[in-house]
């Protein structure tokens, strides 16, 4: 397979991710390199981690994720998303630690981290079925999904400065349309 077959897929699958970091920027508001990190890190490795379970899954795995996959996806980030419009209509400081939920951690990451990278595991089924090893376009999807999670965090807190509290609930309503996008595609 070509690198830039490649480079296009991870970027394609990269988008999801891109656009859940432009809606944790606008959350977080003044990311750290940590947040840089945390976000790159996890959505990177998911997306490194789901074609080589996709290649070796085989039958089993695929089934229940073309069937349900999708659906998976949907809960989890509508889940996620109208919590964020529930909180942005609360009268709270943003830095009180009983209101804000970082989602650069604990289980919101490792759920976004997930909810984003469903998709790639087919991209892994589809490598074994053309016989191709797995291993550099696993490493290139995660390289270019730790990329476009590093930029889309940096938009997103510039959207958070420029229009306010606004921004959080547009964040939710995007993660809620990100999961019905995903399964209209089914």
């Amino acid at each position: 397979m070509e690198f830039l077959t490649i480079f296009g897929i991870a970027l394609s699958l990269a988008m999801d991710a891109f656009s859940v970091c432009v809606v944790a920027g606008v959350k977080i508001g003044t990311p750290t390199l940590r947040h840089y990190f945390r976000l790159s890190f996890h959505f990177g490795l998911f997306q490194f981690l789901m074609p080589i379970l996709g290649y070796y899954g085989g039958v089993m795995i695929e089934s229940i994720i073309s069937r349900y996959g999708h659906w998976i996806a949907l809960i989890i980030l509508s889940f996620i998303g109208a919590k964020m419009l529930w909180e942005s209509f609360k009268d709270t400081d943003k830095n009180d630690s009983l209101s804000f939920v970082d989602p650069s951690r604990g289980m919101t990451l490792v759920m976004l981290s997930i909810a984003t990278s469903i998709d790639a595991a087919a991209i892994g089924f589809s490598v074994a079925a053309l016989s191709i090893p797995i291993l550099k376009p696993a490493i290139i999807i995660g390289i270019v999904c730790a990329v476009c999670s590093a930029v889309g965090l940096f938009l997103g807190t510039i959207i958070g400065l420029k229009i306010g509290a606004w921004a959080e609930r547009l964040g939710g309503v995007v993660l809620i349309a990100i999961g019905i996008k995903i399964v209209s595609e089914r």
